[in-house]
């Protein structure tokens, strides 16, 4: 979309809203055709990137003149180049790379989406296949990880810097923490950690392969299970993020209460999702909500209030919530007892 909301009072804007899947979809192609890390080597004519991207050239300058005008590129003397944003997100191979994300979004997301009168009308998800089924093939579970891995880039700085007690704890445990980019991230930042994360067993290859790149092998440790039937390890500091949403209210509350189970006397839980208010006030998590209709048999967005509940309920002291980057919520909450390393 564009960065500019529409004026929803005229009919104008209510027709550019409706229409703002184009400018989406333009953006998913690009990183589709990796026309970033193509541009990454220097600015190139019209006819060059046809060239190298192997294109038929019909639509081709309308098309980069739509990601000029979208900010992502930028055009100078018939030549375009990257936007500076672009540069440092949707360069492929690059540390910052966020497209990951929007790989997965369009081929699963940007389809379901199209479908979703039907998920409204049935409550069924639309996505074509589920995760589950999507683990047992090694193409898709690639492209799940490498989104799981441009969501967690972000986040992690993030986390990081807004709880201020990793210093008091030994050990933390990334619950449903995919092949490890978070604990990576955090073990680093604080060296005195054991990393810990917990996910279904198809992830351990990937998991070993990310520990390795970071150089944290033997300070990391993966554990293969399903958190709804089996133990979770334990730990100082809990970590539970966008996991929560995949799941119906029911299914949280038990989870909530099996994390506390795992959280060390005086440790903490630490909640992260695009959090829902009580207003409709963050279009965005909203959005993220449906994604989980669309994609999920039962899963979607939560309130603060909604976990406070679970939290309290299972055994935790206190609970607190504060913002964690411009959409997420980050909750902490606190189980009685003397902490220790």
């Amino acid at each position: 979309m564009t960065s500019n909301a529409s004026d929803t009072s005229t009919a104008a804007g209510i027709l550019r809203q409706a229409n703002a899947f184009c400018d989406a979809k333009a953006l998913l192609t690009a990183v589709e055709l990796g026309l970033f890390t193509t541009l990454r080597e220097g600015a190139a004519t019209e006819p060059e990137i046809r060239q190298r991207l192997e294109l038929h050239g019909r639509g081709l300058p309308d098309w980069l003149n739509l990601l000029v005008g979208m900010g992502l590129l930028v055009r100078e003397d018939g030549r375009y180049g990257n936007a500076p944003g672009a540069d440092q997100y949707l360069v492929r191979g690059e540390p910052a790379y966020i497209g990951g994300f929007l790989e997965r979004s369009n081929r699963n997301l940007y389809p379901a989406w199209g479908r979703l009168t039907e998920a409204l009308r049935t409550g069924l998800p639309q996505a074509g296949s589920d995760f589950f089924t999507m683990i047992e093939n090694p193409a898709l579970l690639g492209q799940f990880v490498n989104m799981m891995d441009a969501l967690t880039q972000v986040l992690a700085p993030r986390l990081i810097e807004a709880y201020d007690g990793w210093d008091a704890a030994g050990s933390v445990l990334d619950v449903g923490g995919c092949r490890g980019n978070l604990v990576c991230q955090i073990v680093k930042a604080h060296p005195h950690l054991h990393g810990h994360v917990f996910d279904l067993p198809q992830m351990a290859p990937f998991f070993e392969e990310k520990a390795a790149e970071h150089g944290l092998t033997g300070r990391t440790a993966f554990h293969g299970g399903d958190f709804f039937a089996d133990p979770l390890p334990p730990a100082d500091i809990v970590v539970c993020g966008h996991a929560l949403h995949d799941w119906d209210r029911d299914q949280r509350r038990a989870l909530v209460a099996k994390a506390y189970e795992a959280v060390n006397p005086g440790g903490v839980l630490l909640v992260y999702d695009r959090m829902l208010d009580d207003e409709p006030s963050h279009v965005e998590n909203l959005v993220i909500s449906l994604d989980m209709l669309l994609v999920t048999e039962g899963g979607s967005e939560y309130t603060v209030a909604e976990l406070r509940e679970h939290a309290l309920a299972a055994g935790f002291a206190t609970v607190e919530d504060r913002a964690l980057g411009d959409y997420d919520t980050l909750v902490v909450c606190r189980k009685g007892g003397k902490a220790g390393r």
